[in-house]
């Protein structure tokens, strides 16, 4: 028998070593529930079990937010999430960073729609969607631009560069270290962090991919 979805929640955040509090954690299950439900409808994500959802969206997402408060302290930041699906790992950001501004994009509709649906329910005024494509939407400069799986590096910087403020990152969510995807990135783009994450019940390779304009 499988324990409680809080259970794990909460043994996952002790592995990530995340202070949560009750709110917060209260948050991210009735995302995951909203997810679920969803699904039925609008197919948001091909994983369907809510074990395997806890673990492979939601612990998943909440892997970089210890990397993420690292590199950004407790300052207010600004953090677009790029073809964020079922807003993952925006939503995650968005309830566990309330410090942060967080913009998902995704050019499907129905997942900006749900995206939006959550931040209603959810009441996190931090959070908002747009349906677009990234190259052409219209957004204030940000501080971190972020994507789980969505292109090549190539591809997730030179579509992003320009919402980039003075100072802004990218941090791409990666599996294996993808040697080829750095080699290929253009001069203008500085690697300057690789991180490995370990993420709780996962048994495959998580990295975080840092990178830079050079000035």
């Amino acid at each position: 028998m499988q324990p409680p979805e809080s259970e794990v929640l909460a043994a996952g955040l002790d592995a990530l070593d995340l202070d949560l509090g009750e709110a917060q954690r209260s948050a991210l299950l009735a995302y995951l529930a909203l997810i679920a439900k969803w699904n039925k409808v609008y197919n948001l994500t091909a994983v369907r079990d809510p074990a395997e959802m806890m673990t492979m969206h939601l612990l998943d997402s909440l892997a970089v937010v210890a990397p993420l408060r690292r590199h950004l302290g407790d300052r207010p930041a600004r953090v677009l999430d790029v073809g964020s699906g079922a807003g993952l790992p925006g939503v995650v950001l968005a309830i566990a960073l309330p410090q942060l501004t967080v913009t998902c994009v995704d050019t499907v509709g129905k997942k900006a729609s749900f995206i939006q649906q959550v931040a209603g329910e959810l009441k996190l005024r931090n959070l908002s969607a747009q349906h677009a494509r990234v190259e052409s939407m219209a957004i204030a400069p940000v501080d971190v631009v972020t994507s789980r799986a969505f292109a090549s590096l190539v591809d997730f910087t030179s579509l992003t560069t320009q919402h980039l403020a003075p100072g802004a990152v990218w941090m791409a969510m990666k599996g294996k270290r993808p040697g080829d995807e750095q080699a290929a990135l253009p001069p203008a783009v500085e690697v300057f962090h690789v991180e490995q994450l370990t993420v709780p019940g996962l048994d495959a390779e998580r990295c975080l991919i840092w990178m830079r304009p050079k000035p």
